[in-house]
């Protein structure tokens, strides 16, 4: 298999002592640039643990990323077919 294209991330946080937010920005191979946004809020109670914070800005963050990769998808498929497709992300989390 060969690789014909290849997506990078960025991801940039902003922290204070309770909240932390991330921003995610994805650049694609047709010019298209997506920006998804997550963040996180320590209790006053809770250690402060940076990492963690950061780790689930992120998450929130990337699956506002997919999100926003699936409407697009969507749409393209739309214009291409005439119909309306249905993308769900097939391995989300069930409750």
């Amino acid at each position: 298999m060969r690789n014909i294209a290849g997506w990078h991330i960025e991801m940039d946080f902003l922290e204070d002592d309770y909240d932390t937010r991330a921003t995610a920005l994805l650049r694609l191979s047709d010019g298209t640039e997506l920006t998804a946004h997550g963040g996180a809020k320590r209790h006053p109670s809770d250690p402060g643990q940076r990492l963690v914070g950061e780790e689930i800005a992120a998450a929130r963050a990337l699956t506002e990323l997919a999100r926003q990769l699936l409407e697009k998808a969507s749409a393209e498929i739309q214009r291409a077919t005439h119909q309306q497709p249905t993308l769900t992300p097939r391995d989300a989390p069930r409750p």
